[in-house]
């Protein structure tokens, strides 16, 4: 009998983000430890249908068009791995979930652990983190709440700025309020300085984000926006350094910890979509980056402050703009930070000493340990 650790991973969903999610896991799958963890992954199309996936050779890229069969009545995912559609269905016998399919049932009770792999609304947001709860599995990361907060950008500054935090001056704005009145919008925006970005109040990876550099672009903006969220934040731009550091939960009791910072450097343009999981020219990544001693310290004292802010758990991403004046701006807080090969957070803690295979074991074990 194996003493493997058995590992749900989760992901893809219904989110813009799904291909993102689809990379995130095909790089987890190929890094994690199989001596100690058997993964069991499950991917959900953006349809909504839950897949068993034999990930053995999973083949997830940016630049296949692999994923998703728009014209199929069930919803389901066209992956060129064996895949079998399941569905969910209480355990009569008990509280819990089955997973049936014709390549046999999966009771989520012999899974140990489970690992949230989602980036975007239905699954980083605690929609799925709620499901776990209810069926008392451990998981991977961020609470309800915290990944709720965390997703939602409106309520991340919230939070941020009564911790005492300083972040960019933004308006938020609904579809209703815009369609209603956008010229009050407007004159809201108005005392903002430009540059403007505009982006989904609940989405991440840049997507739908604009930036805006006079007042004739931000409708465009709004629109680009408010297609994948109905709110929209329009966020004062900060001229100042990308920094981004990595945060992990503390083991038995003790404090989360902070990785070294990262750099965003951008030559052209801005951090966007392309640049984030194309490879796009003129941007690159700098770690550790190029900081006084006493800046890198009072940036992982941030990052700290923000994490215990939303109640975090497991892991996070910070990101901060670093003015001239050397003040801290915090932009925004991931709970479920891009796990591709080029993503910033393996990078600051492979730079900290942790390797990319450790750190997944670390972030399982973690959740093996958390009291939620």
């Amino acid at each position: 009998m194996s003493s493997r650790i058995r590992v749900g991973l989760l992901f893809g969903g219904r989110s813009s983000e799904h291909t993102i999610s689809l990379v995130t896991a095909a790089s987890v799958m190929a890094h994690i430890d199989r001596d100690r963890f058997e993964p069991v992954p499950i991917v959900i199309t953006k349809q909504g249908t839950w897949l068993l996936l034999d990930g053995a050779h999973a083949d997830f890229s940016l630049e296949r068009q692999f994923e998703i069969d728009e014209a199929s009545d069930r919803g389901a995912a066209v992956i060129e791995t064996a895949s079998y559609e399941v569905s969910l269905a209480n355990r009569a016998s008990d509280t819990g979930l089955v997973l049936h399919s014709a390549a046999g049932d999966v009771d989520l009770d012999s899974i140990d652990v489970f690992f949230p792999l989602f980036h975007g609304r239905f699954g980083e947001d605690g929609t799925v983190q709620g499901m776990l709860e209810l069926f008392d599995r451990p998981y991977v990361g961020a609470g309800v709440l915290a990944s709720a907060v965390g997703q939602d950008k409106h309520f991340t500054k919230t939070v941020l700025e009564h911790a005492g935090l300083a972040v960019a001056p933004w308006v938020t704005v609904s579809r209703g309020q815009w369609q209603r009145d956008a010229q009050t919008v407007r004159e809201r925006v108005a005392g903002l300085s430009y540059p403007l970005f505009v982006k989904p109040a609940r989405a991440g990876s840049s997507v739908g984000v604009s930036r805006v550099d006079s007042p004739g672009e931000l409708d465009a903006a709004m629109d680009v926006a408010l297609a994948e969220d109905n709110r929209a934040l329009i966020e004062q731009g900060i001229a100042g350094r990308e920094i981004e550091v990595g945060v992990l939960g503390g083991r038995n009791g003790e404090r989360a910890r902070a990785s070294l910072p990262g750099e965003i450097v951008v030559d052209q343009g801005y951090y966007d979509f392309e640049a984030k999981y194309l490879g796009a020219e003129g941007v690159r990544t700098e770690c550790p980056a190029q900081l006084p001693q006493d800046a890198t310290e009072r940036l992982q004292k941030t990052a700290l402050r923000a994490f215990e802010a939303i109640s975090g758990a497991g892991l996070a991403r910070v990101d901060f703009f670093v003015t001239e004046d050397g003040e801290f701006v915090l932009n925004e807080i991931n709970t479920m930070p891009g796990f591709t090969p080029i993503s910033m957070f393996p990078v600051v803690w492979d730079a900290s000493g942790i390797d990319y295979t450790s750190l997944i074991s670390e972030l399982i074990e973690l959740a093996l340990e958390e009291e939620r």
